[in-house]
């Protein structure tokens, strides 16, 4: 059996995990032969009696797959799967950029912090021209007087935030989502 097709195209699909089984599943995924991303970071877990760091993923109970929907069925057989993520009754496409955003913020995940719910007035869009976010798109935010780039993936409804200097950002012109 092919994993790819040349007549059909692949996408990113987020595969929902059962709790903590994120790495296993990556790992079972990878076994077979799928494209499978899962962002990893360190966090620090304090105990009673001591402090560790620990590496967790990005994105809690997801793991991402790039695979020709007709195979993505077959993906929901591995242990630790408990389906995908669905718009409108149909697994939910993850944008190419969406996953090049997060890989970017994974080359210096110790500025990274997730948002989990902020309002915010839009603003504008913005490309980071310097640094170890070269060009990742997002939405220029204020918050509490830092300037911030916050890249909204929206089909797993996630805020990622990352503190940028202001000489490091242009104002994209067009359209700001589809690298040129």
């Amino acid at each position: 059996m092919s994993l790819s097709n040349p007549i059909n195209q692949t996408n990113w699909y987020a595969i929902y995990t059962k709790p903590r089984a994120e790495k296993k599943v990556f790992e079972r995924l990878s076994q077979r032969g799928y494209n499978v991303y899962l962002p990893l970071t360190t966090s620090i877990r304090q105990w009673s009696d001591r402090k560790k760091k620990v590496v967790v993923p990005l994105i809690s109970g997801y793991v991402f797959i790039n695979i020709d929907k007709e195979f993505l069925f077959e993906t929901l057989k591995i242990q630790g799967t408990l389906g995908t993520l669905r718009y409108l009754g149909k697994p939910a496409i993850i944008r190419n950029y969406e996953i090049e955003n997060i890989k970017i913020l994974m080359n210096d995940a110790g500025q990274l912090c997730e948002l989990e719910s902020i309002s915010f007035e839009k603003g504008e869009q913005v490309e980071v021209i310097r640094g170890p976010f070269t060009g990742l798109r997002g939405q220029s935010v204020n918050i509490q007087g830092k300037h911030r780039i916050v890249i909204e993936i929206e089909a797993i409804g996630s805020r990622l935030a990352v503190n940028v200097p202001l000489n490091f950002v242009r104002k994209v012109v067009g359209n700001p989502l589809i690298p040129n």
